[in-house]
């Protein structure tokens, strides 16, 4: 319909005759109705969408499918961190003889497998230093914090899951890894040989050497005596 000022917004509303109304009706109601593929098979009419669309969703796919194929082929850490989120393993924490409370397996698993990512609060250093001498004041001995890199240290103090209860082995049956989940750095533990059920999950917490020794309990073959 033809604007006699150049824009509809001052025109106000139009007045539509039914026979438009209806027309409008009718098209947009067989818009959202299927076509019946039997009559338009038997009268050789194609059924297939909108090329310009299918080209566009196709190639939408395809490159959607390359960035995965491309990140799982070069690491299928993401598809094992993936797999963890919708099929947890098994695990429980109970009274350890190596130390307080440890984490312990309720289902077989196999070597090389992703146990459990390590879940915290993500702190500089400077504010990992002041939480540690605020912890000894209140009497919490043990440490929960795992250092990713130079600046980001994970805190599992408070904001932790039941990865902070592994307890240190001087032979673990596990190792730590840290791998980057959408350009995020993530903490996880992985099987270094098959585990049993009931056994205690452990890794080595690699301390750094220091002159104050904490005495190691894990009471492992070849034990270091020492975390630290």
């Amino acid at each position: 319909m033809e604007h006699s000022t150049g824009c509809a917004r001052s025109e106000g509303f139009y007045t539509i005759s039914r026979t438009d109304k209806l027309k409008y009706l009718n098209d947009a109601r067989l818009a959202l109705e299927p076509p019946a593929t039997s009559a338009l098979v038997s009268k050789g009419v194609s059924t297939s969408a909108n090329p310009q669309s299918s080209l566009r969703a196709s190639s939408d796919f395809r490159s959607e499918q390359r960035r995965l194929l491309s990140s799982f082929s070069c690491d299928s850490d993401l598809v094992k961190f993936n797999q963890l989120k919708f099929r947890k393993k098994r695990i429980r924490f109970a009274p350890s003889h190596i130390h307080d409370w440890g984490l312990f397996a309720m289902e077989p698993i196999a070597a090389d497998e992703l146990v459990i990512e390590y879940v915290g609060q993500a702190i500089r250093q400077v504010m990992a230093d002041m939480r540690e001498k605020r912890y000894e004041d209140q009497g919490i001995g043990s440490s929960y914090l795992f250092r990713v890199d130079q600046d980001t240290i994970i805190d599992a103090t408070k904001c932790g899951n039941l990865a902070r209860f592994i307890n240190h082995s001087c032979n673990p049956n596990c190792y730590a890894k840290i791998i980057m989940v959408e350009s995020q750095k993530k903490i996880v533990i992985y099987s270094r040989q098959p585990i049993g059920i009931n056994e205690e999950i452990t890794y080595d917490y690699k301390f750094p050497i220091e002159d104050e020794k904490i005495p190691c309990l894990c009471g492992a073959d070849g034990c270091h005596g020492t975390l630290n």
